[in-house]
């Protein structure tokens, strides 16, 4: 059985608080200079232009990327074979976000209570998901959620009569729903299957996915190629201005499911899709 230390684990999510809000992973970068190449929009061209200089001067002068810096959603894939000493893991977590952002001088943006609405004043508590996984590491993945884009999500439990074309339709609905309220180009989580609990959270970690890793079935990869064309097809362009460029890619996730059931949820993520990892 293999230690590790509860201070190390708060130690990574710190440093890992201000890198993910101020240096874009580099299949989102890279996406995001592609499409500028591409886009023959002026308007959209020219706000593509200025999100790479967002980019590159949030880089070069270690600041947020944006003013949203997110609730923090961390993925946790332990070991069986590991064991957390020293104290708490989810303890250690939301200690490693509280330290993170005052450090990094990173907006709180959680509150306590959703009707009450009073901020904790420190980001925490963090959104923890959990999977018992073989080996003796833990692996943390950290992406910081922003709410303009959180917003525009949505879930349906569809009748499996509704098939492929009833789940395309809902995903593109909720896109053209959206408009500029996410600040696009965007990235699309979509989540099929599972159960009403389980299929909003696949979507959330189909947006962990590089864009350059498309799904390794070849009959969904198609269908997020096909959805990434039918979105921008929508013309809602950089942050609404028009264009080609509506979302930098879509991202599908599946799960078994009931036979009388076809659950599908859609997470959008703005053109700012934080993540990072680590492995301890």
């Amino acid at each position: 059985m293999r230690e590790i230390s509860s201070g190390a684990v708060t130690a990574s999510v710190c440093q890992m608080c201000a890198g993910a809000n101020m240096v874009l992973p580099e299949d989102i970068a890279g996406r995001i200079r592609e499409c500028r190449e591409r886009e023959p929009w002026p308007a959209a061209r020219d706000t593509l232009d200025k999100l790479c200089q967002n980019m590159d001067i949030a880089r070069r002068e270690a600041i947020p990327l944006c003013q949203d810096t997110g609730m923090a959603c961390v993925f946790l894939a332990l070991g069986q074979d590991a064991r957390i000493v020293g104290g708490d893991l989810y303890e250690a977590v939301h200690e490693g976000i509280r330290q993170g952002y005052a450090q990094g001088y990173l907006r709180r943006s959680v509150v306590a209570d959703p009707l009450r609405r009073k901020n904790t004043g420190d980001n925490t508590p963090a959104l923890i998901h959990t999977d018992i996984v073989p080996g003796d590491r833990l692996t943390i993945t950290l992406s910081p959620k922003g709410f303009g884009s959180e917003n525009m999500s949505r879930l349906a439990m569809l009748t499996p009569a509704a098939g492929a074309a009833g789940v395309k339709d809902f995903v593109v609905e909720t896109v053209s729903l959206a408009g500029p309220n996410p600040c696009p180009p965007i990235v699309v989580g979509v989540g099929i299957g599972g159960s009403f609990d389980q299929v909003a959270l696949l979507a959330k970690k189909a947006l962990l996915r590089g864009l350059d890793e498309p799904h390794p079935d070849p009959y969904y990869r198609e269908m997020e190629l096909e959805l990434w064309e039918k979105i921008n097809r929508l013309g809602i362009g950089p942050q609404g201005f028009g264009g080609q460029t509506t979302a930098l890619g879509v991202s599908i996730e599946t799960l078994p499911t009931h036979i009388a059931g076809l659950p599908v949820a859609v997470n959008i993520s703005c053109h700012a899709t934080r993540r990072v990892s680590v492995v301890l």
